[in-house]
């Protein structure tokens, strides 16, 4: 049986590894009304509760997230993983082009479309951060690293 509680040494080194962003959408968590602790491949799927298995996640990716691997690519049929944050760059599979977030690869595409990057509500918060030119919100107009 995996082991689910989490230190709260485990806790820290997360979130600051994250910089108190979600790994996912790049919104921060002051700006988002806090973050959770998401397992990238869920205890049911046999994820661990370890730093290597573990990101930063704002609640609306981590709840639109849940404990799905990945989705179908509807023009190819193809299943494709979502973005894992531990293992490759966001850069690599997303861009901000105002408060929308494009996807750049397959990856990017299903991570974007079942999380809801850019569904109205999100895009309306994002461009409210851009339009405060919140320096915190990394998705409010600011390259990410």
């Amino acid at each position: 049986m995996p082991r689910l509680y989490m230190t709260k040494e485990l806790k820290q080194l997360v979130s600051n590894r994250a910089e108190y962003l979600c790994e996912y959408c790049l919104i921060s968590e002051e700006d988002s009304g806090g973050c959770q602790f998401d397992h990238i491949i869920s205890v049911k799927h046999g994820g661990e509760t370890t730093a290597e298995n573990l990101a930063y996640a704002c609640l609306y990716c981590n709840l639109n997230k849940g404990s799905d691997l990945g989705s179908i690519i509807w023009r190819t049929g193809n299943l494709v993983r979502f973005f894992n944050p531990r293992r490759e760059r966001w850069s690599e599979h997303f861009r901000v082009e105002g408060a929308v977030i494009q996807s750049l690869t397959d990856i990017g595409e299903v991570t974007a479309r079942i999380l809801q990057f850019n569904n109205s509500d999100r895009l309306i918060e994002r461009q409210l951060l851009m339009d405060l030119n919140l320096p915190t919100s990394k998705a409010g107009g600011f390259l990410p690293t």
